[in-house]
């Protein structure tokens, strides 16, 4: 059986010095799609946070894409961002740079070296976001639906084991958030693991997934029938 690309057991969330999830057991496998909701301040930035090494996984074990988040040193963490891909809500994009030069600084940072590779590279993921012909522009030349694209690309340039989308839709309209999650959607069908962090019911509703819940301090799976009380 494959190892699961993400596991936590009885893990301890903080934000800072406090405690804001305890005992959580989560497994995800190649594959799966899980939603993560809860109202704001639950626990669910801390948590996606902690997977990718931004804090600290102080009390309890897990392992995200063979990266144990019990013991991650500082030099480790580019090399866990390699293997996962993270989508956040407000694009984090450079504006001094054209859409071609944000996702080759991404290739350059992450250690490829062939100019020709990182070009193919860069257009394979541009064409599979639907962005190829915008390569050329700055990122404030985009709507807020395309910037979203682009850091989409961004996330997919290593080819990464899990993608950490947090609230990626939650400054985008309704229109463009379907159009976004249609393509998260497309992503995961061809094979993608995603653990998707959101408050958009719509979403949640039309492209039904598993969903995980923060509240009160603990995070559980909510049944599909459920989820429309949940959100």
């Amino acid at each position: 059986m494959e190892k699961p690309v993400l596991k936590l057991e009885k893990a301890e969330i903080y934000q800072r010095d406090n405690l804001v999830l305890s005992n959580v057991n989560l497994t995800i496998n190649k594959g799966d799609f899980f939603y993560l909701i809860g109202k704001t301040g639950s626990g669910k930035s801390s948590l996606m946070k902690t997977l990718y090494g931004d804090l600290t996984l102080q009390k309890g074990t897990g392992s995200i894409v063979d990266f144990n988040l019990k013991n991650l040193k500082e030099k480790d963490i580019p090399f866990l961002r390699r293997k996962i891909g993270i989508v956040f809500q407000d694009f984090k994009l450079l504006n001094d740079r054209t859409v071609f030069e944000n996702l080759n600084f991404v290739l350059k940072a992450t250690g490829w070296k062939d100019k020709e590779e990182m070009k193919t590279k860069i257009y394979e993921v541009l064409g599979k976001v639907g962005m190829k012909t915008q390569y050329y522009k700055k990122p404030f030349e985009l709507s807020g639906g395309e910037q979203q694209r682009i850091a989409i690309a961004r996330a997919l340039l290593n080819d990464p084991e899990l993608i950490l989308a947090d609230e990626p839709t939650g400054n985008l309209d309704p229109k463009t958030s379907m159009e976004v999650m249609e393509l998260l959607n497309d992503i995961h069908k061809s094979g993608k693991t995603i653990l998707m962090a959101t408050h958009d019911y719509q979403l949640i509703v039309k492209f039904k997934q598993k969903t995980i819940k923060c509240e009160g301090g603990a995070l559980f799976e909510v049944a599909q029938q459920q989820q429309k009380a949940q959100v």
